[in-house]
């Protein structure tokens, strides 16, 4: 199989972690006798001090073409801190976003069992921990117009918008995940005060009879926000808007008590992008300290997702998995010795050529 894909590092430690996720893909596409061809793009602050846009015309062109996108991260403290910025890494992913109709993020949340002790719950708790967030990542808040400030300066605001279409394709993605695994769908909304909610609410209970196999329940995101917490396990597909989805995707990453261990998929229109769920970390850039695992997922998510290889997945996975339980990490997770970036990104590689 050909598997032609995009590359872009993006920002901070984006080109570091994304350098080890795709030499672990060669040697998965060399094992198992694929055809990998990539090639590099820019985006994020890299891409407006080069050509002053944060989703160049060109990246969009590579991205389009190709099967399958795997992307690092993008963020720099110098546009975080000046509010009066024009333009903004942050604005590139939106314009990726929108560009190739990435509608749904998909984010696993699994527990590793010799980091349990990690998390800042219970071992209790976040024993067997294994749900899915799908959240919208095209409308909502974050795209809904006016948005803006009033003349005086004095006044902000922002709007949120859905359309039918838009909830119905989540919608049947979050009941086909949850066929696929324990047939459990939460639906988060805040129905009891935005009308935006009570459209999704009323178009899940019209969708729910033609899943008859599927449980389907139905949560206010401030309860959701709790029971992530209190409950986490009785959780296993969740499905929400934008703003929500973003919330508490970040609240339910840290039950594995690691940012640098949760991959991710943006699935649509166009081609997906794979992508770890943390930021550009810039404090850590060019150090080769930086977690590569979530982003070496995340290339297991690419296997899995836009090439249908199952195997694939599942190798790298497992070397993931055998990674930390042999203590070959990088300084966030040791308790004594520590790895590089690029040391456990260099065993990975080696675990899969040997098995």
């Amino acid at each position: 199989m050909n598997l032609n894909i995009a590359v872009l590092p993006g920002d901070g430690i984006g080109p570091e972690i994304v350098e080890q996720a795709l030499e672990v893909t060669k040697a998965v596409a060399e094992k198992f006798g694929h055809t990998l061809t990539y090639e590099f793009g820019l985006t994020g602050a890299v891409a407006i001090d080069k050509v002053g846009n944060p989703y160049p015309d060109e990246t969009h062109a590579l991205c389009m073409k190709s099967d399958a996108v795997l992307f690092g991260a993008i963020g720099d403290p110098r546009f975080d801190n000046n509010p009066n910025a024009k333009v903004r890494p942050e604005q590139g992913l939106l314009a990726m976003r929108k560009k190739l109709g990435l509608y749904a993020n998909i984010r696993p949340l699994t527990m590793f069992k010799s980091l349990i002790h990690k998390s800042p719950l219970r071992q209790d708790l976040v024993e067997g921990v294994d749900f899915v967030c799908i959240r919208e990542l095209t409308g909502g808040i974050y795209f809904g117009r006016p948005q803006g400030r009033a003349e005086d300066g004095d006044t902000a605001y922002d709007t949120c918008v859905y359309t039918r279409e838009e909830v119905e394709r989540i919608l049947k993605l979050g009941f086909e995940f949850a066929g696929m695994r324990r047939k459990k769908l939460t639906v988060v909304d805040k129905a009891n005060v935005l009308a935006t909610s009570r459209l999704w609410r009323e178009i899940a209970q019209e969708m729910a009879p033609s899943y008859p196999d599927i449980e389907v329940e139905y949560m206010f995101v401030d309860n959701a926000a709790m029971q992530i917490i209190q409950w986490p396990r009785n959780f296993d597909v969740l499905v929400t808007e934008n703003m929500f989805g973003d919330i508490l995707t970040d609240e339910a990453s840290v039950i594995s008590g690691s940012l640098g261990l949760l991959p991710s998929a943006s699935v649509g229109i166009h081609t997906s992008v794979f992508e770890p769920i943390h930021g550009s970390y810039p404090q850590a850039a060019g150090k080769n300290i930086a977690n590569p695992c979530a982003t070496i997922l995340s290339a297991a998510m690419m296997f899995d997702y836009a090439f249908g290889l199952k195997k694939e997945a599942a190798l790298i996975t497992e070397a993931v998995e055998q990674s930390i339980e042999q203590g070959i990490v990088t300084q966030e997770l040791s308790k004594e010795k520590s790895y590089s970036t690029t040391e456990v990104g260099e065993w990975i590689v080696q675990y899969i050529k040997k098995h």
